[in-house]
């Protein structure tokens, strides 16, 4: 089994709840009624839930005569907003596994497609800041989506901050698969309970259950 000096961990489905499908598209909707549309299309609401490119954030925003910009900066604000009060709340949490990462020696990053001030956030709120050594998410501008993953800009930021010369990246999704591939790294695929029927279109070096499998595969 490979020696890795460095372990990058995706944010949300492997560190802490993924966020519910209902409450960002709340918040989405929320979005559209702050630039003034009370009654936007359901796949609109759905492309700007996490799927979107810059220019179908164009096309959508044309539909109703917005300004891109506006419309992204009202999503990016909203969406966040909604983040906060669920972790606020409680009804987002981490998963127990993550207390298991503390006796990891090796250097670690989190790099996810969610905002840079969310995962910033997140580290605060659960006292995560010692564990990890560098962080990555997307600022908040529309630009940042050409450069989620499977893009490897966040993943190739986070390993110049760390140094090391043997990384794995831990995910739960497609994208974070290709993207580990994409940067030369390994990959370890977290088939949780959201995650648990995903259907990969490239097999990762590992799978596991939950991030002890990922503590044995590291500490080997």
């Amino acid at each position: 089994m490979t020696a890795y000096d460095t372990v990058l961990f995706d944010n949300d489905g492997v560190l802490v709840d993924p966020p519910a499908a209902e409450t960002q598209a709340a918040a989405i909707r929320d979005a559209f009624a702050a630039v003034g549309v009370d009654s936007p299309e359901q796949d609109h609401v759905e492309s700007l839930c996490g799927g979107v490119f810059p220019d179908g954030l164009r096309d959508i925003a044309t539909e109703y005569d917005l300004d891109p910009a506006e419309l992204w900066a009202a999503r990016e604000e909203y969406d966040e907003r909604s983040q906060f009060a669920k972790f606020r709340d409680g009804t987002r949490d981490t998963y127990d596994d993550v207390t298991g990462l503390t006796d990891l020696d090796q250097p670690m990053g989190v790099v996810s497609s969610n905002h840079h001030s969310t995962i910033e956030f997140i580290l605060d709120h659960f006292d995560l800041h010692t564990v990890f050594d560098t962080y990555y998410g997307r600022e908040m501008t529309i630009d940042s989506l050409t450069k989620k993953k499977p893009n490897t800009h966040y993943l190739d930021r986070a390993m110049a901050d760390l140094g090391g010369d043997s990384a794995v990246y831990v995910g739960d999704s497609d994208t974070d698969v290709i993207a580990a591939h994409r940067a030369g790294m390994d990959s370890v695929f977290v088939r949780r309970e959201h995650s648990r029927d995903t259907e990969l279109t490239e097999a990762a070096t590992y799978e596991v259950t939950d991030l002890h499998g990922v503590a044995d595969i590291v500490s080997s």
